[in-house]
């Protein structure tokens, strides 16, 4: 989700909820501790030069169990990073504290906002000399035009 789509969907709220995409929700007295432009510049297993820009969300549970973030809120904080970072419109990295730091792209279903699970991938697949991943197929279920022993044919 980019952030234009959050500025667009915040108004519609009366509250702002976030959970994991296994159904954990993050507790409702989370803070929204950052809010910046993250850009990663590396290099690809390729040799290729590459650039990406997010904007990362940080929260936070505080155990400050009398707090609420409201939409107004979050889009002030979200207005002031654009006035005194010069944010862009990228796409959203949220970071949410499990066992260690977990970073997730942002969905939304309508009531909350969904911490969506992140995977790694391979950027440079023709150049890596990783070969495709095989077919599988259920040989019971090959539509087979072969012999059967009673058929004659052998």
């Amino acid at each position: 989700m980019k952030l234009s789509k959050i500025r667009e969907i915040l108004p519609t709220l009366d509250n702002v909820k976030f959970k994991l995409e296994n159904g954990t929700s993050v507790p409702e007295h989370f803070h929204v501790t950052e809010v910046g432009q993250i850009t990663k510049h590396f290099i690809d297993c390729g040799g290729i030069v590459r650039t990406e820009k997010t904007v990362n969300f940080q929260l936070w549970d505080a155990g400050d169990y009398e707090h609420r973030l409201k939409p107004t809120k979050l889009l002030n904080i979200i207005k002031l990073s654009e006035e005194k970072l010069g944010i862009e419109d990228a796409e959203i990295e949220v970071e949410y504290q499990g066992e260690t730091i977990g970073k997730f792209n942002l969905g939304f279903d309508g009531k909350y906002f969904i911490l969506k699970n992140k995977q790694t991938a391979c950027l440079a697949n023709d150049a890596c000399g990783i070969p495709a991943e095989k077919q599988k197929v259920k040989l019971s279920e090959l539509n087979s035009t072969c012999c059967t022993p009673d058929s004659g044919c052998c």
